[in-house]
């Protein structure tokens, strides 16, 4: 039943894939219809526009490759480089063509094919290398290596345009004027597809855009084919789709790189077992607190929680079961501490909160609820902690004697007797 259902969504989606193709061919061909002559100045501006989209988005994806090393970042990075590249000397040579007799006016920029075959082979030539290594072992041989593959692209594609007996002149009566662009709609669609399959294995953001701006290179040549002329009303809409299409690519490469970059900025203030602060940012918090205290004049408190017998948890349980209690025994802390606190983790199972205005008895209280929890979760292996609490400014001035004195409160719990300590903590709890 399921495998049924997925056929007939694969036949649902290739059946709208390709009316919507013939319904744009249809629209290409209406527009080739009309009077229109767009401004040459309008073909430069949008050249433009597309290099520097070009260029950008391969500063983009170089900078995401120093951090990520993926291989498909990089020989993207190239592609759009050497594509960039050809279209601007294109722009040159376009208005040569414009500026000379009608006979080249007829004919497809050679310029055109070639940046747009070579950007869709990169592409399809990026799956295949990511396919087969994903990731890179030596960034800078790989930077290399990829600029080579991206060069050998680019010099077969070219010989293959220009070695050939190509016919690049225009068919105003054949029903697609311009044929030589069916061969990179070919070329995206495979790419296109190629991607959308990765997208469906990742899941990620930057996939889905890089693939709808690829089916958006498969409009471009589409619509490209029914040009008559140069500056024609289908030479028009197919440059707008390109740029478009490279627009959609650069946004998408932000705002992966933004998801990125908050990423690191999450591991950098947090714990990655446990997801609360590191030391790093506790001892910011502490820092923070007691300037703000002296500011004030309203005092805080530190809690100092130590896991007990987390050795013999991993001896007789696993370390996974030990990885989980010290899971457990933060998800406690993270509920009873409140947004203005600070919880962290500080050691392998040593943990510290920083209680915001809050004094003695606060601190007890906090204590005392995270003892109960613990205690009554009915999870097995039974987790205990010891807590040690300082107050500011009555237990320190500073932040080693805020420490000192809340670690000789937690180690005086621990150096009691197991039935003394166990008492304890049940007064505690109750």
């Amino acid at each position: 039943m399921l495998y049924s259902i997925r056929g007939w969504s694969w036949r649902l989606r290739w059946y709208l894939t390709g009316t919507g193709m013939v319904a744009l061919v249809a629209a290409a061909a209406w527009l080739r219809q009309l009077p229109y002559s767009s401004d040459p100045i309008l073909y430069s501006y949008l050249q433009i526009v597309g290099s520097l989209l070009c260029f950008t988005y391969a500063a983009n994806a170089l900078v995401q490759f120093r951090g990520t090393h993926d291989r498909l970042t990089l020989t993207l990075a190239f592609g759009f480089v050497l594509s960039g590249v050809i279209e601007t000397a294109g722009t040159i040579h376009f208005y040569e063509i414009l500026a000379s007799n009608s006979s080249l006016q007829m004919s497809v920029p050679m310029e055109w094919l070639v940046s747009r075959t070579l950007l869709g082979l990169v592409l399809i030539t990026a799956l295949v290398v990511e396919r087969r290594v994903p990731n890179s072992r030596e960034p800078t041989r790989e930077i290399v290596g990829a600029l080579v593959v991206v060069v050998a692209v680019a010099y077969l594609t070219s010989a293959a345009y220009f070695g050939s007996p190509l016919n690049l002149i225009m068919h105003p009566k054949d029903l697609f004027a311009r044929p030589g662009d069916l061969l990179p709609a070919v070329i995206f669609a495979i790419a296109a597809i190629g991607f959308g399959r990765r997208a469906r294995i990742h899941v990620s953001l930057i996939d889905r855009i890089l693939c709808a701006a690829l089916w958006m290179n498969v409009a471009c040549h589409l619509v490209a084919t029914q040009s008559e002329r140069l500056l024609d009303a289908p030479f028009t809409v197919a440059q707008f789709l390109k740029v478009g299409s490279y627009a959609i690519v650069l946004g998408g490469a932000l705002l992966d790189n933004a998801r990125l970059f908050d990423q690191v900025r999450r591991l950098a203030v947090t714990d990655s077992l446990t997801g609360l602060s590191n030391y790093r940012t506790l001892i910011g918090a502490v820092e923070s607190e007691i300037q703000r205290s002296r500011r004030t004049g309203r005092s805080f408190a530190l809690l100092l929680l130590d896991m007990d017998g987390l050795k013999a948890i991993n001896d007789q349980h696993g370390h996974l079961a030990g990885s989980r209690a010290i899971c457990r025994l933060a998800s406690v802390i993270r509920i009873h501490s409140r947004a203005t606190d600070t919880a962290a983790r500080y050691g392998g199972d040593e943990f510290a909160v920083v209680l915001t205005e809050a004094g003695e008895e606060a601190a007890a209280a906090v204590s005392r609820r995270i003892c109960e929890r613990l205690a009554t979760d009915g999870e097995v292996p039974q987790v205990t902690v010891s807590v040690g609490s300082s107050v500011f400014p009555r237990d320190g001035q500073t932040m080693d004697e805020l420490f000192n004195a809340a670690d000789r409160a937690l180690y005086g719990m621990k150096r009691r007797p197991d039935g003394i300590q166990a008492l304890t903590r049940i007064a505690a709890c109750l």
